[in-house]
This record gives structure tokens, C-alpha cells and sequence, in this order.
């Protein structure tokens, strides 16, 4: 086996990658704890130390995968996701305050990479974005067009609310979400008192309708991108399949590396 075909294997262990798991579970609650100024006074040097040893870890696994992989490691966007995530934490960054630092925390978005069963979610989402591009528009939409309706009709009665577009677009949107919309229409209603229409319309439409098929398109996507029991089966017989090949790769290495001397002789007749 060849010594890129062995660091390849050991990547691939479950073993290595529940490791790798933990390591970044444990950053990540490291780098939580240093934004409590009195666990940083108390062990500050000790989860400088962590987040410096699971930054080498990172690194180093990252580029025991470029070795492992060549080429192909460039063809996976999974890999970018992880060298973009690791090449900014190795950047560094100065003062306590510093935007960089912040963003140290990216590096638990790793998990997404690492735990195939949250790839697989990320997936789905990627995969439902043309079908919920359209539902947004429909949204976006149907929130202007209601926007432009109460600036005309509730401007004078609620300028706090809906004297201009942008102010009107912005409620609507809380409206949306069910923030204080009761008191809002309350308001309004108090003037005319025929506005509760509006309202209820706007929330069956925003809310009720456009909101759940964007939950449904969701959905959808997940339960496609769901593997079947039999998608499962065939994924194990394949790892074990590939675990088998790598035993009898290596028993193969060793009875090549063997010398001519020790390989029995054929006996020739009398």
C-alpha cells in the first residue's frame, strides 16, 4: 500500500473522525469560555493552550488530507469549506476585540463537514434553493405590494408605523413573524376600525400560506436527501469492502517485500 493510500486509511477510520469530532466540540466550548472575563482570569492561559493545540490538529489533518487525496482533494467542496474555515483561524489576529478573533468560532461549522449526517442536511438546503428562491419572491412580493397599500392608508393615522415605504415594509415584516402585530392593528383600528381586513389577510397570506410552503419545499428536500435502508446497506458493505482491500493490500506489500531467499524452492525431478 502506497504511503498516501495509508494516511488515506487512517482518515477514513472512524476512530479519526470521532476525534476529530470531539476536538472541535471542544474548541468550540473553549472559545465560548473566553468570552467570560472571569474564567480568563482564572484559566486564560489554559484555553489559549486548547485553542492553539486544536488549531495544530485542524491544520495538520488538513493537510494530511491534501497529501492523501491530491487532486482529488481539490474537487470536493467540502474540502474549500474546511481549508477557507482553517486558513482564517491561522491568520492572525490582534487585539481582544479584533473581527478575526471573533470569527474564531467558524471553526465549529467544521461539524457540518465532518458529521455526515449534517452534510447531508446542508445538501438538502442547497438543494431546495431554486424552489425557494421562487417562494421568496412570492414574499417579497406580496410584502411589498402590502406595504405600498398601508403607507396609502395608515400613513397619517400610524407615521410611527407606516408613514413611509421602508418604515411600512419593515412592520409588515414583524407583522409577518407575529411581533406586537395585535397592538399595531389595534392602533390602526382604533380609526378605522375596518383595517382588522387587512391585517388578517395579510397574515393568512404571509404567514399561513407563503411561509409554509417555504417550510414544505424544506421538507421535501430533506426527505430526498434522506438515505433508504438500502442506500445504508450498500454504504457499509462498501466501507467494509474498502477495509477488506486494504488487508489484503497489505498482506500483498509484505509478501512482495519479501527476499528471494526466503521463497521456497521448486524441487526438480530425479
Amino acid at each position: 500500500m502506497a504511503p498516501h493510500e495509508r494516511v488515506r486509511s487512517v482518515l477514513e477510520n472512524r476512530l479519526t473522525q470521532r476525534v476529530i469530532i470531539a476536538v472541535i466540540i471542544v474548541n468550540a466550548v473553549t472559545i465560548g469560555c473566553e468570552t467570560s472575563s472571569a474564567l480568563m482570569e482564572r484559566a486564560g492561559g489554559f484555553l489559549h493552550v486548547v485553542d492553539r493545540v486544536a488549531l495544530g490538529i485542524f491544520a495538520l489533518e488538513l493537510a494530511a488530507r491534501l497529501y492523501a487525496y491530491r487532486g482529488a482533494f481539490f474537487k470536493d467542496p467540502w474540502n474549500w469549506f474546511d481549508a477557507v474555515i482553517v486558513t482564517l483561524a491561522l491568520i492572525p489576529a490582534s487585539g481582544p476585540t479584533s473581527i478575526l478573533r471573533a470569527l474564531r468560532i467558524l471553526r465549529a461549522l467544521r461539524l457540518l463537514s465532518v458529521v455526515p449526517s449534517m452534510r447531508r442536511v446542508v445538501s438538502a438546503l442547497l438543494a431546495a434553493v431554486p424552489g425557494m428562491a421562487s417562494i421568496i419572491g412570492l414574499l417579497v412580493l406580496l410584502i411589498y405590494i402590502a406595504a405600498v397599500i398601508a403607507t396609502k392608508l395608515f400613513g397619517d393615522i400610524a407615521p410611527d408605523r407606516f408613514d413611509e415605504l421602508p418604515r411600512s415594509l419593515f412592520t409588515l415584516f414583524q407583522i409577518m413573524t407575529g411581533d406586537d402585530w395585535g397592538n399595531t392593528a389595534q392602533t390602526v383600528m382604533e380609526h378605522k376600525p375596518w383595517a382588522w381586513i387587512f391585517f388578517i389577510v395579510y397574515i393568512l397570506m404571509s404567514t399561513f400560506v407563503a411561509l409554509n410552503l417555504f417550510i414544505a419545499v424544506v421538507v421535501n428536500a430533506m426527505n430526498d436527501a434522506e438515505p433508504s435502508p438500502a442506500e445504508n446497506r450498500a454504504e457499509v458493505e462498501l466501507r467494509e469492502l474498502k477495509e477488506d482491500m486494504a488487508v489484503l493490500n497489505a498482506k500483498l506489500d509484505r509478501l512482495l517485500a519479501r527476499p528471494n531467499g526466503h521463497q521456497p524452492r521448486s524441487r526438480t525431478p530425479a
